[in-house]
């Protein structure tokens, strides 16, 4: 994980050094506009960290940063204004965002999941359920389908507990 700051402001890299240090983060400083564009098409940022100041003087720009940004966490700060605590605030909140927008991105697509699994084994339950019940099934497929309607039984009990996600610790 790295974070990229595109400021033109004179001591960025003693700031960088200094988010580095307490995120543990490797930071890559940009002086500009050119400078971010080339960093953001060789590697992959967590977060893109754009001098506010920058951003009003030159819109076109800030917006060409933040579409080859990718899936970087965008933040715009005011860098004569903030110091790197307010800085490290910033991203470290934004980090903690993105993870908790990704849990819970993670449980949904589990439940979603987990209702299409239970609307299918009901479906095949069902289906072998009603075959089973017609009058003149011969006994080899017959069979078949109690074994077919057995499993999607079991199935189905087993689906009525919530799925496990990896590394959920919520219930």
């Amino acid at each position: 994980m790295s974070i990229l700051i595109v400021t033109g402001v004179e001591g960025a890299r003693n700031c960088a050094a200094v988010v580095s240090a307490q995120l543990g983060m490797e930071v890559e400083v940009a002086e500009g506009r050119k400078a971010a564009l080339a960093a953001l098409r060789h590697r992959e940022f967590s977060a893109v960290v754009l001098d506010e100041t920058m951003a009003e003087c030159d819109p076109a720009s800030a917006e060409a940063v933040w579409e080859r940004a990718g899936l970087a966490i965008p933040l715009q700060i005011n860098f004569a204004l903030s110091g790197a605590t307010r800085l490290i605030r910033e991203i470290r909140a934004a980090l903690h965002r993105r993870e908790r927008e990704q849990a819970l991105a993670h449980r949904a697509a589990a439940a979603a999941i987990e209702n299409e699994l239970k609307t299918t084994v009901a479906g095949l339950l069902l289906h072998s359920q009603l075959a089973l019940s017609g009058t003149e099934v011969p006994a080899p497929i017959a069979e078949k389908l109690r074994v077919v309607a057995d499993l999607a039984g079991s199935l189905r009990q087993q689906l009525s507990a919530p799925l496990a996600i990896r590394g959920d610790t919520a219930a």
